[in-house]
């Protein structure tokens, strides 16, 4: 089974682009979501460890942003709760698909979390800066506070740039990034 990470940019079309490639993904997004609607362990400690913010379940995304935007040791506290949790449903998936010719591995702190593996294909998506603030800025609730302290936490998008062997330029219009996918899986299958 290959591992494929796509990395890039908050908003460089990530997720979008791990679904053109048609193989089972890990998206730790949609899987933070989840462990914020059902998880209650999860939602136990974070009540312990923040009180002021988390009521109830399923946790609601305000409470999360008034959280990390009062203070920048809170992200710090919630990663350290949620992404063990990520890393365990990480690893159910690679055991749940480990038949299949490969996986797509969507997970922005890919490299921060060390999630990477040796033989892992890293593709970084390349996607001009003011397309995606604008795109950004389309999403419900946007915070360019919220933005910036997530930037923080995150590598630099030369180093992740660095460590892919193939980039995808993304000019948020299919045909270009199909076109390039069709040539990676055709190097790498």
């Amino acid at each position: 089974m290959k591992r494929i990470a796509v990395v890039g940019d908050i908003g460089s079309g990530k997720s979008h682009i791990a679904k053109l490639f048609n193989y089972p993904i890990f998206n730790a997004d949609l899987e933070v979501a989840k462990i914020y609607k059902n998880d209650k362990a999860c939602f136990k400690v974070l009540k312990k460890k923040l009180t002021k913010y988390f009521s109830s379940l399923p946790i609601k995304k305000e409470e999360i942003i008034k959280a990390i935007l009062d203070n920048e040791v809170n992200l710090k506290k919630i990663t350290k709760i949620i992404h063990p949790e990520v890393r365990k449903k990480m690893n159910i998936f690679l055991i749940n698909n480990k038949k299949e010719d490969a996986i797509i591995l969507d997970i922005p702190l890919l490299f921060e979390n060390k999630l990477n593996q040796k033989g892992d294909i890293i593709i970084f998506i390349q996607s001009n800066k003011l397309e995606v603030i604008k795109r950004l800025k389309k999403r419900n609730n946007f915070n360019l506070d919220l933005l910036n302290k997530f930037k923080k936490i995150q590598l630099p998008l030369s180093y992740k740039k660095k460590k892919s062997q193939f980039i995808i330029k993304n000019n948020f219009t299919n045909k270009s990034v199909n076109r390039s996918i069709k040539k990676i899986l055709k190097d790498i299958l």
